[in-house]
């Protein structure tokens, strides 16, 4: 079962913000999350049913770290297209 707290984050870069002006949200969350999860999490939480979803999974980047060799975490990254009029509030950067 989906939950809030898999939602990582909102992303806000040039390319996320003109998608939201054409009513698409770019969200991160951890890689369990399914599309269907993200639909009912929309749906209980911003009282909004997305018109649309896409997903793209991520692999975490291969850094160093102090010198050490790393990981950075996994991720998936969701386009959540809303219906026509519908706005979520407080997505402000």
């Amino acid at each position: 079962m989906a939950d809030i707290t898999d939602i990582k984050a909102i992303l806000y870069t040039e390319k996320t913000i003109e998608l939201q002006e054409n009513g698409v949200i770019v969200v991160q969350t951890s890689p369990r999350m399914t599309k269907n999860g993200l639909k009912e999490v929309f749906k209980e939480y911003f009282g909004v049913t997305p018109a649309k979803v896409n997903s793209l999974r991520q692999d975490g980047k291969v850094k160093r770290f102090r010198g050490r060799p790393g990981k950075r975490a996994d991720f998936k990254k969701f386009y959540v297209t809303l219906p026509e009029g519908a706005e979520i509030a407080n997505l402000s950067a």
